[in-house]
């Protein structure tokens, strides 16, 4: 007999794909025991609520002052933090660079890491295009695809057309769909962005969060499962080919770093594309892909005042955001292959005066172009150094390829294009190539493969090679180059992780 604590499920991680997993098997089992841990603690009083929701308004206006931009990098701040924190009590609930947590990320300077129950479920935009062409990973089994990508649009609650469009939304979608006309396929066309939201008749929309995914994360209330914030995985433990559970510490604010020991009969690691892979490197699990393939899209962003004579519009006319939304349209240019091989998120704003009067309407132009896959783009793990939360220190090496470079020239063109269909636009201020890692969609890390050949670190559903009860989800599991927002995308991963921890249980239970 033994004294050490045992749960059914172990998932490391509360943000969106953990929460996800967490859904999903207790869809199959209300019994089931799940531990969740996650290091960060929560921001506010209530975990796994997103920002654009709390109840706290100096929160909510930080939140939102930030998010303004529309560029999730900014979240973080509109310069990259260098200076790295005495220890990780000294750090507030939130978002911090990679560079700020002690990591070698300058290859990556805009990379940011969430320390906070909830982890970047809290902070995201909600958008959920839908992945398309060489984005989609199916593994030769579309229908199953098509399955996963349902369940994943339910469990985010996805809402086809959320913010907009308005009457001048409907303007700029009538300019994208004449310049696109015939590009791709009538579901390809401009077209309002899906966003994992519930709509409203008036006033804000509630973003889907970690706690509204999994409301047990937020407001407990469920006897089988347990939400330990403030809790480090620094290990997991194993023998042959079996996970036995994992070691933690507890760093939360006024705790004295004991270190425990869980059992767990399952272990579903959901942290992050960067934390994924280290905590498997911490353990001794390293197969031979773990931390290649480093992706993400190189993100290039405009912004141009609507000419409102060139269109015929009244000042007076100009659509006003809703209450507690900054952006009165959110659209979305998808990706049609190589006659259009960028991914757009246009989010249109009203310019008003201290008493509510319109003055001016931006339309806000980002356009995501995907990166060439390469080994070579990685993280490398150091067995000498350690970062702030003393975990093996990440080194961040990557570089665009001379096709990337092409790519991302053709991107700056078109922008600077599609900018000057609306009105007068100056490029040397109003467009930019931003710093990789600025729109923190950072995949392929522990990507997944349909054959144990060094080229991947586990199977379509998620299963680590050579193991028979650890799984892994979230977007560093993506094998693809990605031009959309990756959340969705992530969240197939975690729909298909949760499903081969059920059949699983399901297999042990007959015998």
């Amino acid at each position: 007999m033994t004294d050490t604590p045992h749960t059914d499920v172990l998932i490391v991680g509360s943000g969106i794909m953990g929460s996800i997993v967490a859904r999903l098997l207790r869809d199959t089992d209300p019994a089931l025991r799940i531990t969740m841990v996650d290091g960060g603690s929560a921001i506010g009083e209530t975990p796994g609520v997103h920002l654009h929701d709390v109840d706290d308004p100096v929160l909510w206006s930080r939140y939102n002052e930030q998010v303004v931009t529309g560029i999730q990098g900014m979240y973080t701040g509109a310069e990259v933090v260098r200076d790295v924190a005495d220890s990780l009590t000294d750090l507030t609930p939130g978002m911090f660079h990679a560079l700020a947590f002690g990591e070698d990320a300058e290859a990556m300077p805009a990379t940011a890491l969430a320390w906070n129950a909830g982890g970047m479920g809290v902070h995201w935009t909600a958008a959920t295009p839908w992945p398309a062409g060489d984005e989609v990973l199916d593994f030769g089994d579309p229908a199953r695809w098509a399955a996963d990508l349902d369940a994943a649009c339910r469990v985010l609650a996805v809402t086809p057309a959320a913010i907009g469009p308005t009457e001048v939304g409907e303007v700029v979608l009538d300019v994208l769909r004449r310049r696109f006309d015939g590009v791709g396929p009538d579901d390809r066309r401009p077209q309002p962005m899906p966003m994992a939201v519930t709509p409203t008749a008036s006033g804000p929309m509630r973003r889907t969060a970690p706690g509204t995914i999994f409301p047990a994360i937020a407001t407990g209330g469920d006897p089988a499962f347990t939400l330990a914030t403030g809790t480090l995985a620094t290990a997991l433990t194993f023998s042959d080919g079996r996970v036995a559970g994992a070691r933690l510490r507890r760093i939360a604010d006024g705790a004295d770093g004991a270190e425990s020991e869980l059992l767990a009969g399952a272990v579903v690691v959901c942290a992050d594309a960067l934390r994924t892979p280290q905590l498997l490197f911490a353990s001794g699990i390293r197969p031979e892909a773990l931390g290649r393939h480093l992706n993400e899209h190189a993100f290039i962003t405009a912004r141009v005042l609507l000419d409102l004579d060139r269109f015929g519009i009244d000042l007076d006319d100009l659509p006003l955001p809703r209450v507690g939304e900054f952006s009165t349209d959110s659209l979305w240019l998808p990706h049609n292959g190589a006659a259009q091989p960028f991914h757009g998120q246009i989010m249109n704003r009203t310019y008003v005066d201290e008493d509510g009067r319109p003055l001016a309407h931006s339309v806000g132009l980002s356009l995501l172009a995907p990166i060439e896959s390469r080994p070579e783009n990685r993280l490398v793990f150091s067995t000498t150094e350690t970062d702030l939360a003393g975990m093996p220190r990440i080194g961040v090496e990557f570089g665009y390829s001379d096709a990337d470079r092409t790519l991302i020239g053709r991107a700056l063109d078109e922008v600077r294009s599609l900018a000057e269909e609306f009105g007068a636009f100056d490029a040397a201020t109003e467009r930019a190539l931003l710093p990789p890692g600025s729109s923190l969609h950072q995949t392929g890390t522990v990507r997944a493969g349909v054959a144990d050949d060094g080229t991947s670190v586990c199977d379509p559903d998620g299963r680590v090679w050579g193991f028979d009860n650890l799984y892994l989800a979230g977007n560093g599991v993506i094998p693809t180059a990605m031009a959309a927002n990756v959340t969705l995308t992530g969240a197939v991963t975690a729909v298909r992780a949760a499903r081969a921890v059920a059949e699983r249980n399901a297999a042990l239970a007959t015998y």
